[in-house]
């Protein structure tokens, strides 16, 4: 569940934000292990985030970047923001877009700020998102702030795309192969297996192993499959709920080479292009962090930019100084960050970086895939040259007695 807080650090300095949490009490938890007294915490409901949607499907993010675009555009022009808002509605034939800017409209009519309704709405506007419009508005250069928001939801949906179409293949390669495995361990290897029961024949000790395990998974397989559908809907209700699970998940996934490969510059990645665009819109550098640390997705890493802020750059030191305390960032991207600090231009090496790591990412897939397509295809493959044999030699047995 979404909550916001608000709440006061040691220097005074009032701070909001939102996190994902179980209950006020784990909110309450995180804020006092960061050292921050609470004012207000309140838990922040969504209308467009949920599966399928309240109003006809969901808010995604091709949407985002329709009115992303359309919004720089038309503010470029000349064009006033609630007009441009109606035109957008007349534009849109989805429901939940439409209502979405309908609220928006009756918003700004009644004289609140514009990025208070995207605020609202948490899981579908990202806090990266909302704190950018809330600067473009702030400083009067929204329509500079949408064009940059449509260049980075364009690259993030680019990624995505990406990284779906290269777990396609196996993807499909893995459910066919389970399916395949289902139905000969449940189905066939029970129908054989009691063949050679009813004959009377005693086959080898490897076959009776292998039957027996046939004959368990015919009689029990159904309440098996329900085990594991159960178990697989408690872990995901679990990694979504709990945070200390979460952490250890993302620990032990991390810890796979390949895998971890991915995931490190998946998260480099989204680091350095939210950071980029947050200190573009004029944000201060200790709120980009902590704002960045909530938009990119991975525990260790968010942690990293936290003590950054808090523990870096609230206590005197440089950028550069701060980055090389923390053991997750390459040397590249420290020495980097370091030289772009004295330089001046930190946002536009960041931008430099997320493209850098974009490509890299693509590379890392490729290798991934790669990797895990004959892991599959050789432990399938075993299997059902187990099962193939138990069959095969009690066959060739009885050939052979005749």
């Amino acid at each position: 569940m979404q909550f916001h807080y608000i709440a006061s650090q040691p220097d005074g300095r009032v701070v909001d934000s939102q996190i994902e949490s179980k209950d006020v009490s784990e909110v309450l938890q995180f804020l006092t292990s960061r050292g921050l007294k609470p004012i207000s915490v309140k838990p922040i409901e969504s209308g467009f985030g949920g599966k399928g949607g309240l109003f006809g499907g969901k808010i995604t993010i091709a949407d985002q970047v329709f009115i992303s675009k359309y919004l720089a555009l038309m503010l470029k022009i000349g064009t006033g923001l609630l007009q441009a808002i109606n035109i957008l509605i007349e534009d849109f034939d989805k429901p939940a877009v439409k209502k979405f800017l309908l609220e928006v409209k009756a918003n700004l009519e009644a004289g609140m700020p514009f990025f208070t309704t995207f605020f609202r709405y948490p899981k579908v506007f990202s806090q990266v998102y909302v704190n950018l419009i809330k600067a473009g508005e702030s400083s009067g250069n929204l329509d500079s702030v949408f064009e940059n928001l449509t260049v980075s939801l364009s690259k993030e949906k680019a990624m995505r795309d990406q990284i779906k179409s290269a777990l396609v293949y196996p993807i499909l390669l893995l459910s066919t192969s389970i399916i395949i495995l289902a139905f000969l361990v449940m189905f066939a290897l029970p129908k054989i297996a009691k063949v050679f029961i009813d004959s009377g024949f005693q086959p080898p000790l490897f076959s009776r192993v292998v039957f027996s395990i046939g004959l368990f998974f015919g009689q029990y397989g159904f309440l098996f499959l329900f085990v594991i559908i159960g178990g697989l809907t408690a872990f995901i209700i679990t990694y979504k709920s709990s945070f200390v699970f979460k952490k250890a998940v993302v620990s032990v996934v991390s810890s796979i080479p390949v895998i971890n490969d991915v995931v490190k510059k998946i998260a480099l990645q989204r680091f350095a292009a939210t950071l980029s665009s947050l200190i573009k819109a004029g944000l201060p550098l200790t709120e980009a962090l902590e704002i960045t640390a909530q938009a990119v997705g991975n525990v260790e890493l968010r942690d990293a930019l936290m003590r950054i802020s808090r523990e870096g750059l609230a206590k005197g030191l440089t950028v550069g100084e701060a980055f090389r305390r923390e053991e997750f960032f390459p040397k590249t991207v420290v020495n980097l960050v370091a030289i772009s600090e004295r330089a001046g231009h930190i946002e536009n090496v960041l931008e430099t970086l997320a493209d850098f790591y974009a490509s890299e990412i693509d590379s890392s897939l490729k290798i991934l895939v790669s990797f895990l397509e004959p892991v599959m295809l050789l432990v399938i493959g075993f299997i059902i040259g187990v099962i193939a044999l138990s069959i095969i030699i009690p066959i060739y047995q009885l050939t052979t007695q005749f």
